[in-house]
């Protein structure tokens, strides 16, 4: 999806970025970039390793210069502002903290720079401290900290200095995933206690849907949806989009006028005007076996099904996926286990079954 020319900022529009694009030499890595972030929520810029999220945060940030368009922040022009004029707390993937400072110190610094008086330095920092859990580590020095606690102090520091957005890039990649869960609960709540607006990078899709109000989804420097987590997830705009984000299932059809999709030799319906070829997309948990001998819904109960042969079925703990040949395609469907758990045997014929309101249909041009 390319992007449509800005449209004029709302008053609650806090962050704007029109027409943004960069290019390296000849490598155009950012064509052009238009989106406005509102002031108080938190976005989260989401894709995969060289789709432009990073590049498109370190502009927002002043780190590298735009070859085009316009970033700003309250109405105020940004674009060619230095970094350390732009009144954003950065919080970096490695933390940078100082190694030879204590904590109070590192959360200081930023305070330490504006030339504020040493007691309300002090006073600020500890509050900062406090907003994370950590001002009984206030005289450690960083080595002595896990990682999580770098985190917070990393985190702590940049909004000791009470900065108009809070830019965080792949905050949590370097911490293991119970930490990760911690510290998304944690960064949510501080953001939402504070009313800053933030912007955050991340290829961690678990990251985006559970702390963010709306995610950029990215893809080859282009925006491919921008939209709240639910909106991502339940209507994506590209085959892209419904892959990357969350689990899926793909098949290729041939679609009528009436809304009928072929596959190969068996037919199902959904909510779609496309016709010829397309794509055929279902999220794997939406989906379910049908018992042995059960009767197959019809199609004009909103229920789709289909007829495969079971390849395998694989035991992940809180999950069964059934593994599903259908033609020449796999075809995954995983539902909840249970302690007497079974099953049908490999080799077994099997029909699946899920709401067509479930399936989504793309021209298979947009693949």
């Amino acid at each position: 999806m390319h992007n449509a020319p800005a449209a004029p900022p709302a008053a609650e529009d806090h962050l704007v970025l029109e027409q943004l694009g960069k290019s390296f030499g000849t490598a155009n890595v950012i064509p052009s970039l238009s989106l406005a972030v509102r002031k108080g929520e938190m976005v989260a810029f989401l894709g995969p390793s060289g789709c432009g999220k990073t590049t498109t945060l370190r502009m927002i940030a002043g780190l590298i210069t735009p070859s085009r368009g316009r970033i700003t922040i309250g109405g105020r022009d940004i674009t060619h502002v230095p970094s350390h004029d732009r009144d954003m707390g950065l919080v970096f993937q490695s933390y940078a903290l100082f190694p030879h400072m204590t904590v109070l110190r590192n959360v200081a610094f930023g305070l330490e720079m504006r030339k504020l008086s040493r007691s309300e330095v002090r006073a600020r920092a500890l509050r900062a401290l406090e907003m994370v859990q950590l001002a009984h580590l206030a005289d450690r020095k960083p080595r002595d900290l896990s990682g999580g606690q770098q985190q917070r102090v990393a985190l702590a520091r940049a909004l000791v200095i009470e900065p108009s957005i809070l830019l965080l890039d792949e905050p949590l990649s370097n911490l293991d995933a119970k930490l990760r869960d911690e510290m998304r609960v944690q960064i949510r709540a501080l953001q939402q206690a504070s009313g800053i607006t933030a912007v955050f990078v991340t290829h961690d899709q678990v990251e985006a849907l559970s702390m963010c109000d709306r995610i950029v989804v990215m893809k080859d420097g282009h925006i491919e949806q921008f939209g709240t987590p639910t909106e991502i997830y339940e209507r994506p705009a590209s085959p892209f989009v419904s892959g990357f984000v969350g689990r899926t299932n793909r098949l290729s059809g041939i679609a009528d006028r009436h809304g009928v999709i072929t596959i190969g030799d068996q037919q199902i319906r959904a909510a779609s005007a496309m016709t010829g070829p397309v794509e055929v997309m279902m999220r794997p948990h939406r989906m379910r076996l049908l018992a042995a001998g059960a009767d197959r819904p019809s199609p004009d109960d909103g229920q789709n099904s289909l007829r495969g042969v079971l390849e395998r079925q694989t035991f992940i703990g809180d999950l069964v996926q059934y593994h599903v040949r259908v033609g020449a395609a796999e075809v995954v469907i995983e539902e909840a286990t249970r302690r007497d758990q079974g099953g049908p045997a490999p080799g077994t014929p099997v029909d699946m079954t899920w709401q067509a309101s479930d399936t989504f249909v793309f021209p298979a041009s947009a693949s």
